[in-house]
């Protein structure tokens, strides 16, 4: 839990304010999984501060949640142009993703317990998403597909998790899934 607070920290998660008049904190939890070894054992303990996104309201907590979903013939293209043109795959996975969102929206989190708050009544002001925020998918696609654009990449439009990057002879596809 200490790690996870840190690396929350490092993240520039939350701000430790007062709550503003009218305004209702959202609760948070701990979530917690034991990591198995591939063979045998424990690979280590695993620990997430997860907000209660069921208590979020539309229009006042978030105001849209869309993400796009992975398309199975889109997979099966990809897989198949890498078959025939003798392509390699890479693949990317992002440590705590969701957690790099840039929140629009003013949310307000009860602090957790392993948090110090100078005084009484102060709660977490949210400026990057948590797991658990029904923003939190939308959030992280925003900020993940900008960068793409600014490096290079176009969306598809038959897919939206789909992004190429074209060059000469050859391409770069990315895919979120």
């Amino acid at each position: 839990m200490s790690d996870e607070i840190k690396a929350l920290k490092r993240n520039h998660t939350w701000n430790i304010v007062d709550l503003p008049a009218r305004k209702k904190p959202i609760g948070c939890k701990w979530v917690y999984k034991i990591k198995q070894k591939f063979d045998v054992g424990i690979e280590r303990y695993k620990a997430w501060l997860v907000a209660k996104g069921y208590t979020q309201r539309k229009g006042i907590d978030f105001l849209d949640t869309y993400s796009p979903v992975a398309k199975l013939t889109t997979i099966r293209v990809i897989l198949a142009l890498a078959a025939i043109k003798d392509c390699f795959f890479k693949q990317l996975d992002v440590d705590n993703a969701l957690l790099h969102g840039d929140l629009n929206e003013e949310v307000y989190m009860e602090v957790s317990p392993g948090v110090d708050t100078k005084k009484a009544n102060q709660v977490c002001c949210l400026d990057k998403s948590l797991y658990g925020l029904k923003q939190a998918s939308r959030q992280w696609y925003e900020k993940l597909t900008s960068h793409l654009f600014t490096i290079g990449f176009n969306q598809s439009k038959a897919d939206h998790s789909l992004f190429i990057k074209k060059y000469e002879k050859s391409f770069i596809s990315f895919y979120l899934r």
